[in-house]
């Protein structure tokens, strides 16, 4: 009886050590976030080459049209925006920028002065703070407006009249963001540069412009160049598929519309902090 108790109090204490079986439901719920994560990329992979198809086959058909809507697609994402491009640049140039040339100054760190720049705003912040602007302004514009239409039928109507969606509505939103986070991206570094300078100017930091600008342009080099128009084009465009996948490639009612509006905007996002990584590779590699 006694070892009969043991035994079962030997048990007991062992199989309090056991562990606990996976949990099913936990390992559904990766599995299916996992399976949609792979739709998605698939369809956005599918929806992108489509587009490039019909940017490459059908760019020069009805120009008098599909031209009109990429100036407009520039004007309303770039020339609208740029006020508040200023605003963000003249601000990070002041309180960012300018106290970080404080600092090098008194630390007797000033010929880091270009180097900092040229990595910081003209390499990272410029681009990101450019994109996630426009696709705070625009991008969820291109979805709810995108994706209200699909959802009162107008895509129908175009096809009806044989008119190619894409080459229409989608083709404008890529090739005219690309050019506007292209030119915002100049235009924000320029006056984060600017008013960086003149922030160092007003707190009586010993800095002449001509020594800055030598600071600045030593620091640049001509990759810094080709991969600043490469990767705030390829912002612009990668925000347009996106934005315009979720609008138009999946059937909608129009109470679904601002939930596709999140998810774009995320995977936005994403897409871009993941390009911006390839490019800082290619810094790290040259």
């Amino acid at each position: 009886m006694d070892d009969s108790h043991s035994a079962a109090a030997t048990g007991d204490s062992v199989g309090d050590f056991v562990p606990a079986p996976p949990s099913w439901k936990f390992a559904t719920s990766v599995g299916s976030s996992l399976l949609g994560f792979l739709a998605t990329a698939r369809g956005l992979a599918a929806f992108a080459l489509i587009t490039l198809g019909v940017i490459l086959s059908k760019f020069g058909v009805a120009r008098d049209v599909t031209f009109p809507a990429i100036y407009q697609e520039q004007a309303r994402s770039g020339k609208r925006a740029l006020p508040m491009i200023v605003f963000l640049s003249v601000a990070l140039g002041l309180v960012v920028i300018g106290q970080t040339i404080s600092y090098l100054k008194s630390y007797g760190a000033s010929s880091l002065l270009g180097p900092v720049m040229v990595a910081v705003v003209v390499r990272e912040l410029g681009p990101l703070l450019t994109v996630m602007l426009v696709l705070a302004r625009s991008g969820t514009r291109n979805v709810i407006e995108l994706g209200t239409a699909r959802s009162q039928g107008e895509l129908e109507a175009l096809e009806a009249l044989r008119i190619d969606p894409i080459h229409y509505l989608v083709m404008p939103r890529v090739i005219g963001m690309g050019m506007a986070v292209f030119s915002l991206t100049i235009y924000f570094i320029i006056g984060t540069l600017v008013s960086g300078y003149l922030f160092a100017f007003m707190t009586n930091i010993p800095l002449r412009p001509d020594e800055y600008l030598h600071q600045l342009t030593d620091a640049l080099s001509g990759l810094d160049f080709i991969v600043l128009a490469l990767k705030s084009s390829l912002f612009g465009v990668i925000i347009a598929v996106i934005t315009c996948y979720h609008g138009l490639a999946q059937p909608l009612r129009l109470e679904e519309v601002p939930a596709a509006a999140i998810r774009a905007v995320a995977q936005s996002v994403v897409a871009c902090v993941l390009l911006d990584a390839f490019f800082i590779l290619i810094y790290m590699f040259a």
